[in-house]
């Protein structure tokens, strides 16, 4: 599967630092693809939204909204 074409991240994403599911996807301008867990997204993010064309899909909101459904 080619993940440039995944709108969404997945289950199947994994952490580029840790290996965990990745929350985080920063797309750089070379169309490259860094996957990050919401820990080391929230480490990262701010060093990468400085650079010129990268586009962060932040999607650790579903962290809560999971965690909120199993209660």
């Amino acid at each position: 599967m080619n993940a440039t074409l995944s709108p969404q991240i997945t289950a199947a994403h994994r952490c580029d630092r840790c290996g965990a599911q990745a929350y985080v996807r920063a797309r750089l301008a070379d169309g490259l693809e860094l996957h990050f867990c919401a820990h080391h997204g929230r480490e990262h993010l701010d060093k990468l939204r400085n650079l010129d064309g990268v586009t962060i899909t932040d999607e650790s909101e579903r962290l809560h909204e999971e965690h909120s459904a199993a209660l």
